[in-house]
């Protein structure tokens, strides 16, 4: 594999985390790399389903977020990613406190892309796993198209020279 440009890495981790959604719910990604990307929600009123517990939504957007991102690093710089599927299972609930969640690359092939992603609790609760499934599709829905509909400047390359 081809060495990333961690100046490419970077940038896209401060636009990411300054995305609509990601805002909405509080989530920031803490890091990024070859296969892995973690990410953290401290939770809020508003992730709360109305029994008081953290609405399963807001579990499948943290799982179908950091498998996706697990795999960005392994594909082409023009790759395109598009989620296939998503499963998730809720194991336990939770009313406060911080989410930590991890992805995972399982298989980053030429078509299809694997991952799973568990969230815990900040003293190490297991609350819920899940796994995605992605097709690449070269030239569509690229970072490259998604910074130039927002407004941003090109990246820096993906990939060290």
């Amino acid at each position: 594999m081809r060495e990333l440009n961690q100046e490419h890495i970077r940038k896209l981790v401060e636009i990411i985390n300054q995305a609509p959604y990601f805002k909405l719910l509080s989530m920031v990604i803490k890091e990024l790399g070859p296969g892995l990307c973690r990410a953290e929600v401290d939770l809020e009123n508003k992730h709360l389903n109305p029994f008081g517990g953290v609405h399963g939504g807001v579990y499948s957007s943290l799982i179908d977020t950091a498998a996706y991102w697990a795999v960005y690093c392994d594909v082409a710089e023009d790759a395109g990613l598009i989620s296939l599927d998503v499963g998730v299972d809720m194991l336990a609930p939770i009313k406060e406190g911080r989410l930590l969640v991890e992805g995972k690359r399982i298989k980053a092939g030429r078509q299809v892309c694997i991952a799973e992603a568990a969230i815990w609790d900040d003293k190490g609760k297991l609350l819920a796993h899940g796994t995605s499934k992605q097709m690449l599709i070269p030239g569509l829905q690229t970072i490259a198209q998604a910074l130039a509909s927002m407004g941003y400047e090109a990246l820096p390359p993906k990939f060290a020279a």
